[in-house]
């Protein structure tokens, strides 16, 4: 008779009554686990506190690395290891200061069988509203129960009445009243028509995303299955990063210049130094120009209709950042690209979509967008932006809580005005070791449409909104700036009819995509549109806040 090994299998350790477990996930590169540290440190004493005060021990379920320098979960086998150790029954806080791979703690996460508690502080210093707003994306997608909390300093009643719910019932319930389903037969009947037909169009045509790479820093949620994409018509081209700098090869020394040369000419300052290390270099940037046509030139290889570039694991080890190429292809205006063999320029006088982190979800609603504002005669330059954080502001005609919408340069100039109204900053080194430039400024004022396409119970859904980008004067905006990250674009957001607290319990992820419209009017209109041609392409739509539908 055979014998065999057996595994010997250990009990999860069982739950300790009036005892609360903390994790903090943290991101995959070291240098920004070691710089933001200090801040999530900080944070925990105060949740710990909070929860000491309602006579609840809070237990860290991983020690603080003396030879790393900080206490984050780093890597997915690591999270995998650190939940072994958890009772599966208890009670788990996630807490949240910085920006956080959610594929970290997402196994544990998925077999956790108690209560689960996000929580991050309400700052823009670091990330960690975004980290959260990720982690509860991703939680959604799988179908894991979570509630969440933030707060400024963990003593308000917000977030006091939170935890005493959550320790004494597992939850804590949210006012989104918000949000509502979209009623169809409400639509106006041109946009709704408008809407139907573009849906119909890309349905008989089909549309291709193609994607460099996906999975973009764990973010779970930004992967959209193929099975719920290609009923609307969308279907992905998995393309390499590498084949993306094997592009960058074949681009001449003569092409990045022209490159270069077309953005100084339309008034594009770049803030050079001289120091790789810390500075932004006209290598680097010349290193970029050269990305930019290799992408146009495999877009158009391939058919693309919209390209995401992964970026962050892998690429930033061996070239500048894909931001300034990202905001270059979502402008319409932006330097011509040349196919080498007909010498015919690529994608003329369009913008080709880019989902910034290959976020697959923005991608769709970008390549909709597109579509929808190209069809009724208006500038279709999109973004996506970090929701990043945001404060009341009061004075110069204002009285409301203004967003912070933020990403890494990704923005497309025409949001600021044109070329002549942004500059180039360098990337901050803990996040891209080899520098390059951003496309920054702040959002010129106008009104926009915001939404977020999310899966949800296994389909796909779609929040909208509206909103208006307002100028704050120059005082406040550098405020913001340095109480976030100043070399990245900003927009001064206010959304219709959605408070704070409403926006961050409803919204099921780190992004939110805007684009503008030429007026009011015209806004509403756009959006009602887009809402028709989600719709009608099988997402379900919620509109929310103070929306004419």
């Amino acid at each position: 008779m055979p014998e065999y090994t057996f595994p010997d299998l250990q009990d999860t350790p069982p739950a300790a009554q009036g005892v609360v477990y903390l994790v903090a996930s943290g991101d995959l590169r070291l240098s920004a686990n070691q710089v933001c540290w200090p801040t999530q440190a900080a944070m925990e004493q105060a949740v710990i506190a909070a929860f000491e005060r309602e006579g609840v021990t809070v237990k860290r379920a991983h020690a603080y690395n003396a030879q790393e320098k900080h206490g984050f979960i780093s890597s997915q086998r690591m999270g995998m290891d650190v939940f072994e150790t958890i009772p599966l029954d208890a009670p788990l806080v996630v807490a949240e200061a910085v920006w956080q791979y959610s594929h970290h703690v997402l196994a544990g996460l998925r077999s956790h069988r108690g209560p689960i508690l996000t929580v991050a502080n309400w700052s823009g210093e670091w990330p960690g509203l975004v980290g959260m707003l990720n982690l509860n994306g991703s939680l959604t997608k799988a179908g894991i129960p979570y509630s969440t909390l933030w707060s400024t300093d963990f003593t308000d009643d917000f977030f006091l009445n939170g935890i005493r719910s959550w320790i004494k019932d597992g939850k804590v319930e949210h006012d989104i009243r918000h949000v509502r389903d979209l009623s169809a037969a409400a639509l106006p009947e041109t946009e709704a028509a408008l809407g139907r037909a573009l849906a119909t169009q890309l349905q008989r045509e089909k549309a291709i995303m193609g994607v460099f790479d996906e999975g973009c820093m764990g973010m779970y949620n930004a992967i959209v299955e193929d099975e719920l994409m290609n009923p609307m018509g969308v279907y992905k081209e998995r393309l390499s990063q590498s084949a993306l700098v094997a592009g960058m090869r074949l681009v001449t020394d003569e092409e990045a210049q022209a490159v270069r040369r077309w953005l100084d000419e339309r008034g594009m300052k770049f803030r050079i130094g001289t120091d790789e290390a810390t500075e932004l270099t006209d290598a680097q940037i010349h290193s970029q120009c050269k990305m930019y046509i290799a992408a146009v030139r495999i877009a158009h290889d391939f058919g693309c209709d919209a390209i995401g570039i992964q970026y962050q694991q892998g690429l930033k080890d061996m070239v500048p950042a894909s931001d300034l190429v990202e905001g270059l292809l979502n402008n319409v205006e932006r330097p011509p690209v040349y196919d080498p063999k007909t010498h015919e320029v690529l994608y003329a006088g369009g913008a080709l979509p880019v989902f910034n982190e290959v976020d697959e979800d923005a991608g769709i609603d970008a390549l909709v967008t597109n579509r929808v504002w190209s069809a009724m005669g208006m500038d279709p330059a999109t973004t996506l932006h970090d929701v990043r954080w945001g404060e009341h502001y009061s004075g110069d005609g204002i009285d409301d809580f203004v967003w912070v919408f933020q990403i890494s340069g990704a923005a497309p100039a025409s949001h600021y005005g044109g070329y002549q109204n942004a500059w180039g900053d360098r990337q901050p080194p803990m996040y891209f070791p080899l520098g390059g430039s951003t496309l920054t400024g702040v959002s010129k004022p106008g009104e926009i449409v915001w939404s977020r396409v999310f899966v949800m119970d296994g389909a796909l859904h779609a929040d909208m909104g509206r909103g208006t980008a307002i100028a704050l004067p120059d005082e406040e905006t550098q405020r913001r700036w340095q109480a976030t990250s100043p070399q990245w674009p900003m927009m001064h957001a206010v959304l219709h009819g959605i408070t704070r607290d409403q926006f961050m319990a409803r919204h099921k992820a780190n992004h939110v995509q805007v684009a503008y419209a030429d007026s009011a009017e015209m806004a509403d209109k756009a959006l009602a549109a887009k809402a028709a041609m989600f719709d009608a392409m099988g997402i379900k739509v919620h509109v929310a806040g103070d929306v004419a539908l």
